[in-house]
């Protein structure tokens, strides 16, 4: 169903939100993946939606595989009891390791640092950094006011309609997999015949 996936990074809030919905969402995402045979790629963190999608992997018996910086090891902010913890010493190391993990970005509800981190790996794919597909899980419409703010920089001229079309977005695990699969296995299928 998901060829060319086997792992999938997710980006998510360290806090849990005002909605418990999406703490409840989280964690089916992280069922969702390890039912699927997927592996999560995450931050570590063992609070809010990122604890929320890694126990539902873990719960599922899936891979979870997290990446973390030392200093918020040393807070305390992350969990020891994953498949792999891989401790860095910056949020770009942490970045990039995460994307040599993956195969796909998934963005879940979060705040400022979900938002940097998710901007940050579609850009790179804009310009040929990674060439790893991105997709927003909208649950409830959180992600409607920035989607529409994201096509007001199309109609501006700031942002190519193929880069915002290129951007899966669903509103089930399942749609967001099929379309970050379709787009990993045409990169397959690009450099077999290129």
């Amino acid at each position: 169903m998901h060829s060319g996936l086997h792992r999938v990074a997710v980006f998510c809030g360290s806090a849990s939100g005002r909605d418990e919905a999406l703490a409840r969402a989280a964690y089916d995402v992280g069922r969702g993946l390890a039912e699927r045979g997927l592996g999560l790629v995450y931050g570590a963190g063992g609070h809010g939606l990122m604890g929320a999608v890694s126990q539902g992997a873990l719960d599922a018996g899936g891979e979870v595989v997290g990446v973390i910086p030392r200093s918020m090891v040393e807070r305390e902010w992350g969990r020891d009891d994953l498949t792999e913890v891989h401790v860095v010493e910056t949020m770009h190391e942490r970045k990039a390791l995460m994307a040599q993990y993956a195969d796909a970005f998934l963005c879940l509800p979060g705040g400022l640092g979900t938002l940097e981190e998710i901007l940050e790996v579609w850009s790179w794919r804009q310009i040929g950094f990674n060439d790893d597909p991105v997709a927003f899980l909208d649950v409830g419409g959180f992600w409607t006011p920035l989607l529409t703010a994201l096509h007001g920089l199309v109609d501006a001229g700031f942002v190519h309609r193929a880069v915002m079309d290129d951007l899966v977005v669903a509103g089930t695990l399942d749609e967001a997999l099929t379309g970050l699969a379709s787009r990993v296995d045409a990169r397959f299928a690009d450099k077999l015949h290129g």
